[in-house]
């Protein structure tokens, strides 16, 4: 603590926002759950880094989109931008048989300029990677997971996982961020954002 008044070389990132609601044609009464993913050199001072969303119904007549507005409000302290913060999605609903299961999983930067901001990300889910997986899946009304959906902001072994498109999630951002100018981080989007995916690759556009 003394070291940080002596050193004063600390920026504040606010995120206020929401996770508006989704699109997937195919599913019904989903929910979500999110947490946010960051670097080393990054703390929460305020607010809650994971949080998971009541079920959404899809409305009457032509309109697809699940609504669910869960709200969203963490405050960062970081010392540099690399390890930018990230927020992991994934959304669940129930099989035929009644069990809650993956529907899909995404991944986005938190917006890097102040001021609002709105984001589509795109869910994927695993793919059974044999035909005896895929089958057994079938049959029980289950598909492959991530143990851990913090997988889905981070690089490492993601090239060994087969996805399929499935569905966006809407989140909308309101950022603050206080003190980065002094600290001399008054970069261009574009290059904030490549210092920041540095060391938190983002897999928002899988390969």
């Amino acid at each position: 603590y003394a070291m940080a008044t002596n050193n004063p070389s600390v920026f504040l990132v606010m995120i206020n926002g929401q996770i508006e609601g989704a699109n997937f044609p195919e599913y019904d009464d989903l929910y979500c759950k999110y947490c946010f993913v960051y670097g080393n050199d990054w703390a929460p001072t305020s607010g809650l880094e994971e949080g998971i969303s009541q079920i959404a119904c899809r409305g009457q007549g032509t309109q697809p989109a699940l609504v669910w507005n869960f709200p969203l409000e963490i405050t960062f302290k970081s010392t540099n931008p690399f390890g930018w913060p990230q927020i992991a999605v994934s959304v669940y609903g129930p099989d035929t048989f009644g069990n809650d299961v993956v529907r899909g999983y995404g991944a986005v930067h938190v917006p890097l300029t102040p001021g609002k901001h709105v984001r589509t990300v795109p869910m994927f889910v695993p793919e059974s990677t044999s035909r005896l997986q895929k089958f057994t899946s079938w049959l029980m009304g289950r598909r492959p997971e991530f143990t851990d959906p913090k997988v889905v902001a981070q690089g490492e072994g993601r090239e060994v996982t087969r996805v399929r498109s499935q569905g966006t999630v809407t989140i909308s951002f309101n950022i603050v961020t206080k003190d980065m100018k002094k600290l001399g981080y008054d970069a261009t989007p574009s290059e904030a954002l490549s210092a920041a995916e540095a060391r938190t690759p983002s897999l928002a556009h899988p390969l």
